[in-house]
């Protein structure tokens, strides 16, 4: 099976590791052993943390686009509605599911552009998009992607601003450099091999110094401090 997901991860903080500003947005395409992205797009988004309730929909388009480029069996957004398919959703539904009210407040909001956007997708692929959330690794394969994408988009912000940023990583992954690539490898059990990864293709790493560290308010995330060298 050939899924494509997508997610947005990794936040820059503030002096008390408070996350302020999330900053990537990536969709994948995994195909078996299901370890990393086949291929994969990005974008920055450098949005507030308080004002994302949106993000999904921007993941959705996300995953529209590479689909004109590959082909896949399903889609997985970073939504955890028990798997139901996208379009299937509805006001009533969600007024019957165990989710918090400032939740199914944001999905109301979003759920018009979201079931429009898994229609066409349907429509002119066939294939369904599924609101699983956490439990697919497609949608952790991508949260890493948008992690490690992350870690170039600061660090080039780092290299033009010459001000030192603070990163937060996803839950349970840590950073490694190699090979021109960033990657973001998890500490999830049964997931050792399980990693993102981003390109390098402009040589920005060698302008910054990174230095990881541990959230020392948040456990089970790590912390890049990033500055220029």
């Amino acid at each position: 099976m050939r899924i494509i997901s997508a997610d947005s991860a990794a936040a820059i903080l503030d002096e008390y590791f408070q996350p302020k500003v999330l900053v990537a947005s990536a969709a994948v395409l995994v195909e078996p052993p299901y370890r990393e992205a086949r291929t994969h797009l990005s974008e920055p988004i450098f949005k507030e943390v308080d004002d994302t309730y949106d993000v999904i929909v921007h993941e959705a388009q996300l995953c529209q686009v590479l689909l004109e480029t590959v082909k896949a069996d399903v889609v997985h957004l970073d939504c955890s509605l028990g798997s139901v398919p996208v379009e299937e959703l509805s006001p009533v539904e969600l007024a019957n599911m165990r989710v918090s009210n400032k939740a199914r407040g944001s999905l109301l909001k979003i759920l018009p552009k979201l079931r429009r956007t898994a229609g066409e997708i349907r429509r002119k692929h066939a294939i369904e998009t599924l609101a699983i959330g956490k439990g697919s690794v497609a949608v952790r394969v991508a949260e890493l992607t948008a992690g490690a994408e992350a870690v170039i988009y600061v660090c080039n912000e780092t290299a033009e601003t010459k001000k030192p940023l603070l990163l937060g990583l996803p839950t349970k992954c840590q950073h490694r450099v190699a090979d021109g690539k960033v990657y973001l490898h998890s500490l999830m059990d049964a997931e050792h091999d399980v990693r993102g990864y981003a390109e390098d293709d402009t040589g920005v790493l060698s302008e910054v110094v990174i230095t990881e560290m541990l959230n020392p308010v948040a456990r089970g995330f790590r912390t890049l401090k990033i500055k220029p060298s």
